[in-house]
């Protein structure tokens, strides 16, 4: 491996590969593609929120000309699939929200399946609705899955140490109540898939999933048919954020269609379906706890939270997971319970989205933790630095914390906007907040394979091909596999070339989430590359009569570290190969599965090869008439172990925090009875490119080593702590704390008479 200062692009600002495609609008998302004899398919959603499905009569649609096949649960295998096997592609029997598809319609062109919708007559009888997770808890509260017992989906409780101990030893306790609401996705790139049965028997979907081989196997089960049977090709994917983690059942209903009708079937969805039928982030109502001494040590931390999960169980189920780790890592607490209920409703069902049930509960404790600050008289600034994680600790959850640069990022984000100066001036409408952040920064072993394969390959002319099972969603995973292994194989990066669309030719990989592909897809292609690099350099020893410890590779050429004037362009040394026994390609593979463990049921252990922290300073200004906020500057500091990409590092922090202040001041998806109110970008309230602060990105290098070149993944925590910051710094402006999310003007305003009257 290099050393620090010989690297070439390690560190580099390096252009993403597909750059030009996009800028240029030739790159084609799922969109964008037509294939021969394709059909158009549109499916028929429940009319009620919660009611049985009495009669589906489908001739009136089955009849209109250019309609090739309509078709209903009844045409369905019925194998119900989710993490609680309690969804089906086509909904038989009952309906439980606005998002159930009913049936569906395969023609000739996307107008006439419209019309055929309009022609399919369902009876419904309208059961009781539950949209109040609370509510949903009653005994005399409708089943939303009859076969529970209950709406209680999921529990998760965790404790570490001993809460009544925790409780007796805090000098200072601070409680209250916080809740986050649902928000979308909001993906430039909507969903679309096409669906296509090959003539020996195999289907062919064509989707912006975010885990084709999750995905490959959950078609398969819901189909019934073996996992050879489906390959995915997976076309250039316009955001995913957690929307695309899932199988969703309109691919399913798009493959049941091209079977049925024997040709492709495309479906896509317009924006106000986007919003109407994509997985949302679960809105949680957070009682939390925080205690510590009289000289500001944490003592305890009890979470108690109630999550409504929707009609059904996806990723949102177990968002609470990494909720969960926030509550036992996010600074060392000796005492912690976390108890969360996941709620079965009416409502639209949660999936994951970035972050991960993170900036939920951090948006609560960071809060407490500068009320504590308060009432101890510290500093909010010294207050965490003196409960910091630091390096080399292994918490009391099992997680392994290695490197650590949580300290860092506090300060280095504080001095940015004058953090120590300015908090003094409370109450003058301009206040600065700060909040930290800890999340997964080195995959996250939920499934039994956190792992990743990588093939590298360089042909006769010294071109090197990438094969990675990792997926590429427009956060520049190919420009990191691009820079690791040109810095490993000593090429320039437009040498290099990666191939990782199709599951029939990559090898296999656990998916996008969890901050895992730097780390994880890295590691890879860094051991993969360091193989091909050895037989290169056998190679060329043999040709230019030098041991292979005493060769390197710079710029393309292999040259003798003594006699610098000795070399050889790689193509050649690969060329002679030509001429023996074995061929010309030389290729190297490996499959890297970090080394974590499960955690085990009472959800401790290391599920994680190393963390990422980070600390956002923000410096907001509150209109007192209005209650309008307007954040003027946010610091972002982030421990990436090592910075890959410049470029990229900085457009993860822009895109984290433009996400962040959606979260915190505008986004919300709203609801009346389980029917969402506003959906377009008219009324759902993203922040453009008019509302975005000056950011200023700060990184903190603390050199993993177990990260390829030291780096750590930083996709998720960039948005993390961005909403509990601005709370802070409305908190620091006005002397009124907001508990809710998004904190609107109106909330402002509310605060502030309610201050003024007391």
């Amino acid at each position: 491996m290099s050393t620090e200062t010989e690297f070439s692009t390690i560190g580099k600002r390096v252009t993403k590969p597909d750059a030009r495609d996009k800028a240029t609008g030739r790159a084609l998302y799922a969109t964008d593609l037509v294939v021969p004899r394709m059909l158009y398919g549109k499916i028929l959603r429940s009319k009620q929120i919660h009611a049985k499905i009495k009669n589906i009569d489908t001739s009136r649609a089955q009849r209109l000309p250019g309609v090739i096949c309509v078709i209903t649960a009844e045409d369905t295998p019925k194998i119900a699939y989710g993490f609680g096997k309690d969804n089906l592609p086509l909904k038989f029997g009952k309906v439980r929200s606005l998002m159930d598809e009913v049936a569906a319609v395969a023609a000739r062109t996307p107008e006439i399946a419209a019309e055929a919708l309009e022609l399919i007559e369902v009876e419904y009888e309208p059961l009781r609705e539950v949209t109040d997770p609370f509510e949903a808890l009653k005994e005399d509260a409708p089943l939303i899955h009859e076969q529970r017992a209950d709406n209680l989906s999921m529990v998760f409780d965790y404790v570490h140490g001993n809460i009544d101990q925790g409780l007796d030893e805090s000098d200072h306790l601070v409680e209250g109540r916080f809740d986050v609401q649902f928000i979308a996705h909001s993906c430039l790139g909507p969903c679309a898939s096409i669906a296509e049965w090959q003539t020996d028997g195999t289907l062919l979907m064509k989707t912006p999933t975010q885990v084709p081989f999750l995905y490959q196997r959950d078609m398969a089960d819901v189909l019934g048919i073996a996992g050879s049977q489906v390959c995915v090709e997976q076309p250039y994917i316009g955001g995913g954020f957690g929307s695309k983690l899932d199988l969703y059942p309109y691919e399913v209903i798009a493959a049941l269609l091209a079977k049925k009708a024997a040709r492709p079937v495309k479906i896509e969805y317009d924006r106000q379906e986007e919003f109407l039928y994509s997985p949302v982030r679960s809105p949680m109502v957070m009682d939390v706890k925080t205690g510590c001494t009289k000289d500001g040590q944490l003592t305890v931390r009890v979470a108690d939270i109630w999550s409504d999960n929707g009609a059904y169980n996806s990723w949102g189920a177990v968002t609470p997971l990494v909720s969960m780790q926030t509550a036992s890592a996010l600074y060392r607490v000796p005492h912690v319970h976390f108890y969360c209920r996941i709620i079965y409703t009416n409502n639209p069902y949660g999936g994951a989205m970035r972050g991960f049930g993170n900036p939920e509960l951090t948006f609560a404790i960071e809060q407490q933790i500068e009320e504590l600050a308060e009432i101890c008289g510290m500093d909010p600034l010294e207050f965490r630095l003196l409960n910091a994680n630091q390096p080399g600790e292994t918490n009391l959850a099992g997680m392994k914390i290695t490197t650590c640069g949580l300290s860092d990022c506090l300060n280095k984000s504080a001095e940015e906007v004058d953090y120590k100066k300015r908090m003094t001036e409370v109450g003058s409408d301009r206040g600065v907040g700060i909040a930290s952040a800890i999340h997964v920064g080195g995959g996250a072993r939920i499934y039994p394979s956190d792992g990743c394969g990588v093939i590298v390959r360089i042909n006769d002319f010294g071109k090197v091909s990438i094969i990675s099972g990792s997926t590429e969603i427009g956060q520049g995973s190919d420009t990191i596999l691009t820079q690791i292994v040109a810095e490993e194989l000593g090429v320039p990066v437009d040498w290099i070339n990666v191939v990782n669309t199709d599951t029939d030719v990559r090898p296999w990989d656990v998916g996008v989430h969890a901050s895992r592909t730097t780390f994880i897809a890295g590691n890879a292609a860094l051991k993969a590359a360091r193989e091909v690099k050895e037989k290169i350099l056998e190679t060329a020893a043999e040709i230019l009569k030098e041991k292979p410890g005493k060769l390197t590779i710079k710029n393309g050429e292999i040259i003798s570290i003594e006699n610098p004037e000795k070399k050889l362009p790689l193509g050649k040394a690969i060329r002679s190969k030509h001429f023996r026994q074995g061929g010309s390609v030389i290729s190297g593979e490996y499959y890297y599965d970090p080394p974590t463990v499960h955690q085990d049921k009472e959800w401790r252990g290391n599920i994680s090869a190393t963390y990422g922290f980070g600390a956002h300073a923000v410096d907001v200004e509150v209109d007192r008439e209005t209650g309008k906020i307007k954040v003027h500057k946010v610091a972002a500091a982030h421990d990436v172990g090592r910075v890959i990409n410049p470029v990229g590092a900085e457009g993860q922090v822009h895109g984290g925090v433009a996400m962040g202040l959606g979260y915190a001041l505008t986004e919300q998806i709203q609801l009346d009875s389980g029917r969402m109110l506003n959906p377009n970008f008219t009324d759902y309230k993203i922040p453009t490119t008019m509302d975005i602060p000056e950011v200023v990105p700060i990184f903190v290098e603390t050199n993993d080593p177990e990260g390829p070149f030291g780096a750590k993944g930083m996709g998720e925590i960039t948005m993390v702590p961005t909403a509990a910051a601005i709370a802070n710094a409305v908190y620091n402006a006005t002397g009124v704390r907001i508990k809710s999310l998004p904190i609107t003007p109106e909330k402002v305003l509310n605060a502030l008479k309610a201050k003024e009257q007391k």
